[in-house]
């Protein structure tokens, strides 16, 4: 089961990029974060795209910049890995909104659901999933072994990128 620290510091992570606050996280983080932020631009001028014209600027900036995390940028994975960015940054918004309202259950949930997304993400470009299954990986020559407990495939998932993600930090 994912831990509640875990998601709140996701979730922290997550209101600081979008108020410009700088952040210790590695580079690869901040990038995905950045992402998922020229997403939800794309999405907002798709609107108004009449209006501005702006929408294959962004676009064309968001492409670019995938390039930089996704590695195998012709296949199934890219556009999984476009969808899983804006899924969780929507989902995160979503939760946002429910903890305004003061629905903190419904807000945990989908702030749970918007992590196990993000790793989701980060597993997939980590080269972890692979055709439906989940590999074993080493970090810096150590196992990192799947928790037995976590049964589903996103808790697996958050369990092995959780770890990485710890590791990477400069």
């Amino acid at each position: 089961m994912l831990d509640n620290k875990k998601i709140e510091e996701f979730v922290d992570k997550v209101k600081k990029m979008e108020k410009g606050e700088k952040l210790d996280l590695s580079s690869g983080e901040d990038l995905s974060i950045g992402i998922m932020n020229l997403i939800s631009i794309e999405e907002h001028l798709f609107f108004s795209a009449g209006k501005t014209g702006m929408i294959n600027d962004v676009r064309k900036m968001r492409v670019e910049l995938l390039r930089e995390i996704i590695k195998d940028y012709g296949g199934e994975e890219w556009c999984i890995s476009k969808h899983l960015l804006a899924a969780s940054m929507r989902i995160m918004e979503v939760g946002t909104k429910a903890q305004k309202k003061g629905e903190n259950e419904k807000a945990y949930d989908l702030f749970k659901k918007s992590y196990e997304l993000y790793n989701l993400f980060w597993g997939i470009n980590l080269g972890m999933v692979g055709k439906g299954e989940l590999k074993d990986i080493k970090i810096e020559g150590k196992e990192t072994p799947i928790k037995h407990e976590e049964k589903s495939f996103f808790g697996k998932i958050s369990n092995v990128v959780g770890k990485m993600l710890d590791c990477c930090r400069e």
